[in-house]
């Protein structure tokens, strides 16, 4: 598996932060130098958080814990939903509502009634008027748009992968009043320290934001490639200690 590099980030941009007027003060120590204004962010710190968060996100998922992907940014919502699919994750991509951690029994309620607007030959449907079918469709787009990254998570993530720190500041909140750690990619004008993971690194970079989830995402998978070997190992010892 390729190891990003230096070279990598560089092509990708992700060493340009923002105007240096913006910097957020928590992050001086990870800016290098100025460039006509803008911030150059030292990509040795970016390739240490994210060897730091990598190795805290694959002890994660070693121990069955669900990560829940978040980034609602026009440049991150592709990324994180192809990411997220990709290695079996969960991902929120639309406007985070509030309470989605801090009040996740809530949440299911709502995912179990978009179940059960989903489910094929529902009774809810039976008896109604076009009208009321039609209001029960719209409900279901509405539910469906709001949870699609979520509706199969039964448990909170036992950590979350942000894109953008500032942005997501309000999912960064509640996961702090849970004690659940946060992985961010947080740019120059944000608090890294507002994130137990930071990663300094350009987060309105597309190219950026596709290499560093991507590497995120292949973490995830080798572990549970890993597990799986690991299991099908097991059965087999089991079979021979049968026959």
């Amino acid at each position: 598996m390729h190891k990003i590099t230096k070279e990598d980030l560089l092509n990708s941009g992700a060493h340009f932060g923002h105007v240096s007027s913006k910097t957020d003060p928590n992050f001086k120590d990870y800016v290098i130098s100025q460039k006509n204004g803008i911030d150059i962010i030292n990509l040795d710190h970016t390739l240490a958080g994210l060897e730091k968060a990598i190795k805290s996100i694959t002890s994660v998922v070693e121990n069955n814990g669900e990560i829940l992907f978040v980034g609602t940014k026009k440049h991150a919502k592709d990324v994180i939903q192809q990411e997220a699919d990709r290695c079996g994750m969960f991902y929120v991509v639309e406007r985070w509502l509030g309470g989605t951690l801090t009040n996740f029994s809530t949440i299911k309620k709502s995912i179990k009634r978009l179940h059960s607007l989903e489910k094929e030959g529902s009774t809810i449907f039976e008896d109604l008027t076009k009208k009321e079918i039609l209001q029960l469709n719209r409900e279901k787009i509405k539910l469906s748009d709001q949870h699609r990254g979520i509706k199969d998570m039964k448990r909170l993530p036992s950590m979350i992968v942000i894109v953008d720190g500032k942005t997501e500041s309000i999912a960064i909140q509640e996961a702090k009043k849970l004690e659940i750690p946060v992985v961010c990619i947080v740019d120059s004008n944000t608090n890294p320290t507002l994130c137990n993971y930071p990663i300094p690194a350009n987060d309105d970079s597309i190219r950026t934001i596709q290499l560093l989830v991507t590497e995120v995402a292949n973490a995830i998978i080798a572990v549970a490639q890993k597990n799986a070997k690991a299991k099908e190992a097991a059965e087999q010892v089991a079979d021979k200690k049968e026959a």
